[in-house]
């Protein structure tokens, strides 16, 4: 025979209260009911759990070896609980991976309908770049990631979400002198040597290089670690830079010098959307991408009143 769960259950329990009638109403049972479950389980187990004392009890050392089990074999369960109604639906335990060019813009609208919603949902966020929350998602780390697209590798599942547009970053002066001297206010007319961009790793660097024509990494000056911080440089006066709309409220509050500028239609522009493994009951998904969509909507929106 081999112990059962309701039987380490009620042991954690014994050994948490510290006696059986307090075990016994804490999981809703008679006191001789745990009582006998008790001793079966040391039966079945070959060894004493508790010294039965008049005011209580007290675990013996392989009594702490076996609680220290069972608490995890019981964590375990309620894991795999989880799990199931994970799949069915947007309940449970959900891990979610968001890109640093999205997590601190789009999280929280994000978490605060997922808690309006469920507030049992147990979410557990990790922000890191694309290719390392691919990696996450293949080995089961995560259940989705929030990032751009196109996305490498097979066997993925979209869920498109948002076209989240560039605009060029500065101060008014950087910004009039541009424009004054272009005439189609197109991203590839931007002077390389006037471009300040995310480390190499960024998709949105990329993404960026991209949109701007250029193909040379060295001619353009790389090294900001996040937005905010490509943000505060550039109102400063130290070059320009591309920020995503989603960004547009957040860092023109965090930075009253920085002035904002649209191109040209058709406006440069990157795809989030949210992906997971492909081939499950992943019937979270749907109503997740439906959160994260309006979240950004709600940030398009805010971004086009403060840069029309």
């Amino acid at each position: 025979m081999t112990p059962s769960l309701k039987q380490l259950r009620y042991f954690v329990a014994l050994a948490e209260t510290g006696g059986f009638g307090r075990a016994a109403e804490t999981v809703f049972v008679t006191q001789p009911a745990l009582s006998q479950q008790i001793r079966e389980l040391e039966t079945i187990l070959g060894v004493v759990l508790v010294e039965r004392l008049p005011r209580g009890i007290r675990l013996t050392r392989a009594g702490r070896e076996v609680l220290e089990r069972a608490r995890r074999i019981l964590s375990e369960v309620a894991d795999l609980e989880r799990a199931a109604r994970l799949s069915r639906g947007l309940t449970g335990r959900l891990r979610l991976g968001v890109i640093p060019t999205v997590a601190p813009y789009l999280l929280p609208g994000a978490l605060t309908r997922l808690r309006a919603q469920d507030l049992t949902l147990d979410i557990r966020v990790r922000e890191a770049q694309t290719e390392i929350l691919l990696d996450d998602l293949e080995a089961g780390r995560v259940d989705a990631v929030v990032a751009a697209l196109p996305l490498p590798g097979a066997g993925l599942a979209v869920e498109p979400l948002i076209e989240d547009r560039f605009v060029l970053a500065g101060t008014q002066a950087r910004l009039a002198s541009w424009s004054q001297g272009t005439e189609a206010r197109h991203p590839a007319e931007l002077a390389p040597d006037q471009l300040l961009l995310l480390d190499e790793g960024h998709c949105l660097a990329d993404q960026a290089l991209e949109v701007c024509g250029l193909r040379e990494r060295g001619r353009v000056d790389l090294g900001a670690s996040s937005l905010a911080t490509l943000a505060g440089l550039v109102a400063e006066g130290f070059g320009l830079t591309l920020l995503p709309e989603i960004a547009l409220r957040a860092e023109t509050a965090a930075a009253p010098g920085l002035s904002l500028m649209r191109f040209a239609a058709p406006e440069p522009a990157r795809e989030l959307a949210l992906v997971h493994r492909a081939g499950g009951e992943e019937g979270w998904a749907a109503p997740l991408a439906a959160l994260l969509r309006d979240a950004g909507a709600e940030l398009l929106n805010s971004a086009r009143a403060v840069c029309p």
